[in-house]
């Protein structure tokens, strides 16, 4: 096969850990690692929950050959000519993961390579695209009959997101009175989250402490984030949200290697900042956490755990894919846009946590409101006294988190792609 350019297009943060990163791996794995025969590029598009570290995220998979910045992609697409000026080889693929469908296509076209789409919820531009991978078989119905042989079910990505750490240990069930547990603090990425989820979480962390002194705590830090940015949200002077949830306030603190947010009554919570955290979430008996691609990675790993969207200051959530996210971040009426935007959202009954939405019903607590420290103390209490509760819960994770092998299902059609350059 002549040497080959993948380009993989793909927008937030959520997308690049869940997806971008074990496919880039498996293509590796698939495909080899000699870069004179197979190159891989990243491309970012624009999107409402980008941190601005994506770029570096990406640049420390080592899969990946070059990596292009949001900011440069329109001119990219309207003229396509990179920042930097790329050269592209004669024979490629297009990978689109996340974004918009059309830009693949546009692109695609415009470098004479092939393109394949990875469809979550749809699939678009059917006639234009070579493959697509999809989720679920339904997206096979949707698709018009003349182009549904360009179109095979490999699952769900996510679904494969941790496998190496799945069922290696028990995390914490069934252990005895007195011996120390370990329970996840997952409070989000972005400021609109880490607002509300650090100021709660750490009210709720010293709650279940004072009632059982031998827990210890771990909050994994998000490859976005470091523990210097995560300190601003424990500090009521930084971060105003915080004073809705008591009077308290947290430092960091370093012991030799590691890290800790102390907080003003003496708790140290571990600050995990290796990135993917599997090992250390493995050991989790159970994680409080917000929702997002961390719900996927938990659900993966058949970790038991407590979702939480407070809504104490309403306006505080602007991170909306599309027109919603645009109209929530606009100079001057964002505000009133994202209080009404979020109000809306939170009227309607849906299923908000990734295990929840492969089983179809709430088999993880979702717990939405103007959320009290006391009251997820006491469901967390519950289950640590009921073992057989995280158990059954830790079962029901298992059959619902899909089946495994479609991050492979996905590449190995990549790669077909990739051989009928020589058929």
């Amino acid at each position: 096969m002549s040497p080959l350019d993948i380009l993989i297009l793909s927008n937030g943060p959520g997308e690049l850990t869940t997806w971008v990163r074990p496919v880039v791996k498996a293509l590796r794995q698939n495909m080899g690692d000699d870069r004179q025969q197979l190159r891989i590029s990243l491309v970012l598009s624009p999107c409402p929950n980008a941190s601005g570290r994506e770029v570096e995220i990406a640049q420390s998979y080592p899969e990946i050959d070059r990596v292009q910045a949001a900011q440069s992609f329109f001119p990219f697409l309207l003229w396509g000519k990179t920042a930097a000026n790329w050269d592209w080889r004669s024979q490629g693929i297009v990978v689109f993961l996340g974004g918009d469908q059309v830009y693949p296509v546009i692109i695609g076209k415009r470098l004479g390579y092939r393109i394949v789409v990875y469809g979550e919820w749809e699939t678009r531009w059917h006639r234009w695209v070579d493959r697509f991978g999809v989720m679920k078989p339904e997206l096979v119905d949707r698709v018009p009959g003349q182009y549904r042989h360009k179109v095979v079910v490999v699952g769900d990505l996510m679904a494969d997101v941790g496998r190496e750490g799945v069922g290696s240990r028990e995390s914490g069930v069934g252990k005895k009175d007195g011996e120390e547990i370990l329970i996840g603090l997952l409070p989000g990425s972005k400021p609109a989250k880490l607002a509300q989820g650090v100021p709660l979480g750490l009210a709720i962390v010293e709650q279940i402490h004072r009632a059982r002194p031998e827990t210890r705590f771990v909050i994994p830090i998000a490859p976005t984030l470091d523990p210097v940015t995560l300190e601003k949200f424990a500090d009521p002077n930084q971060n105003p949200v915080a004073r809705l949830f008591g009077e308290r306030s947290a430092i960091v603190v370093r012991q030799g290697e590691d890290y800790y947010l102390k907080t003003s009554s003496g708790l140290q919570i571990r600050l995990w900042t290796t990135a993917p955290a599997y090992d250390v979430l493995a050991q989790c008996c159970l994680c409080i956490t917000t929702v997002g691609a961390n719900t996927a990675e938990l659900g993966a790993l058949a970790i038991p755990m407590v979702v939480l969207i407070p809504t104490q200051q309403l306006d505080a959530m602007r991170a909306w894919d599309g027109i919603p996210g645009l109209l929530a971040n606009l100079p001057g009426v964002g505000t009133l846009f994202a209080k009404l935007i979020n109000g809306w959202f939170l009227r309607k009954s849906r299923l908000l946590a990734w295990p929840n939405i492969w089983a179809g019903e709430a088999i993880v607590p979702e717990l939405i409101g103007e959320l009290q420290p006391e009251a997820v103390t006491d469901l967390v209490l519950d289950w640590l006294d009921r073992p057989e509760v995280l158990a059954e819960t830790r079962r029901k994770l298992r059959q619902v988190r899909g089946r495994s092998g479609a991050v492979q299902q996905f590449a190995q059609l990549v790669q077909t792609v990739a051989c009928s350059y020589t058929d």
